[in-house]
C-alpha cells in the first residue's frame, strides 16, 4: 500500500552535501536570517565533515526534489550517567508547507533516530509568543518553562573587568 504522505523524511548522508546546501538557504528564508545562513556558507569539506560525525544530526523533509523543512540536531553525551541526549538547534518548515505535518514527520524521524542511538530525551526550545511551534513541542513531550542565555566568549565578565582595574 503507498503512502498517503507526499513528503518524504530522511536523515542526511555524508553524500547529502546539496541537500544541507538546501537546509542552510532554508533556515535562512525560514528564520528571516539570510546573513547568517547563507554569506559565509561552509565549504564542502567541512560539510561533507559534519555530515559524518555521528554527534551532528540533519533530517529533511523533501516534496519532490525540494526541501521543504530540516532539522539540525546533535548529540550530547552526559556525565552524570552513561547517557545521551538530543538537543534540537534548528527547526524549520517553509510557510508554504506549514500545518500539513511536515514538523510532525520530522520530529517523529528524529524520535526514532533518537531511541536507535538510546538517547534518554530530546530537547527543543521555543520563543515565546510562538503559539504553533508551542504547541506542537507540548504535544510531543513535556513543556519545561527556562532560561536561555548567550554568553559571548569573546567579552569579558562585568566583575572580571572591575578586578583588573582596582589598584
Amino acid at each position: 500500500m503507498a503512502s498517503r504522505d507526499p513528503y518524504a523524511f530522511r536523515q542526511l548522508t555524508p553524500s547529502d552535501l546539496p541537500v544541507l546546501k538546501d537546509v542552510l538557504r532554508l533556515f535562512g528564508d525560514a528564520f528571516n536570517d539570510v546573513a547568517t545562513y547563507q554569506h559565509v556558507v561552509p565549504g564542502d569539506a567541512y560539510l561533507s565533515q559534519l555530515l559524518a560525525k555521528p554527534h551532528f544530526i540533519a533530517v529533511s523533509a523533501l516534496l519532490g526534489g525540494e526541501v521543504v523543512g530540516a532539522i539540525a540536531a546533535y548529540g550530547l553525551d552526559k556525565f552524570e550517567q552513561e547517557r545521551s541526549e538530543i538537543y534540537v538547534y534548528d527547526l524549520a518548515v517553509l510557510e508554504r508547507h506549514r500545518r500539513k505535518g511536515v514538523a510532525t514527520g520530522m520530529l517523529t524521524l528524529l524520535k526514532r533516530i533518537a531511541a536507535e542511538r538510546k538517547a534518554y530525551v530530546i530537547f527543543i526550545q521555543a520563543d515565546r509568543g510562538d503559539a504553533p511551534a508551542i504547541a506542537l513541542y507540548e504535544s510531543f513531550g513535556t513543556r519545561e518553562d527556562v532560561l536561555h542565555f548567550d554568553i559571548d566568549p569573546l567579552v569579558a565578565h562585568p566583575a572580571s573587568a572591575r578586578k583588573k582595574t582596582r589598584g
